[in-house]
């Protein structure tokens, strides 16, 4: 998780989401990481990644933050800092957390009045899923499936060309 700097909301607006998703998908080239889940608020975002062997979650997000904070300053014309602080993580060490982490992201729209359900804010791990592009989150995988049997997949559900 990483919060705007003086908390504004410079996430706000569909062209800065944008950017923020073109950093991310360009990181996806660059280092081996898969994305669980993710939420794009208006000040904040929350990312649940898990690191590919011998990567660096370090590097992972220092890359992303300075690569979005230079485009941000260069689009806008200014100049400064754009994010609060260093990034904020923790190891999700257990079934439970995984569950409570992943269901945090993406309720925090919901809790946040921006939209009525998870799969409705268009800026959600969920949505991404259901919606596309392919290359912002993973596939869920059978024990997101598993512990999540509300949330639907129809995109993966449906069977594949050929397969009929």
């Amino acid at each position: 998780m990483a919060r705007a700097n003086r908390r504004e909301f410079i996430l706000s607006s569909s062209i800065v989401k944008a950017m923020f998703i073109g950093i991310l998908v360009r990181a996806r080239s660059k280092f081996d990481f898969t994305v669980v889940n993710i939420c794009i608020m208006e000040n904040h975002f929350h990312l649940m990644i898990r690191p590919g062997d011998g990567e660096s979650l370090s590097r992972i997000m220092q890359w992303m933050l300075s690569c979005f904070a230079l485009r941000f300053n260069r689009h806008y014309g200014i100049h400064g800092h754009v994010w609060y602080d260093r990034f904020k993580s923790f190891v999700v060490g257990s079934l439970r957390q995984f569950q409570r982490t992943f269901a945090y992201i993406s309720q925090n729209p919901v809790r946040a009045g921006l939209a009525a359900t998870a799969r409705n804010y268009k800026y959600n791990g969920l949505a991404f899923i259901r919606d596309g592009p392919g290359h912002v989150v993973d596939p869920p995988t059978d024990a997101v499936r598993l512990l999540f049997p509300n949330f639907t997949f129809p995109q993966l559900d449906r069977p594949s060309p050929g397969q009929q």
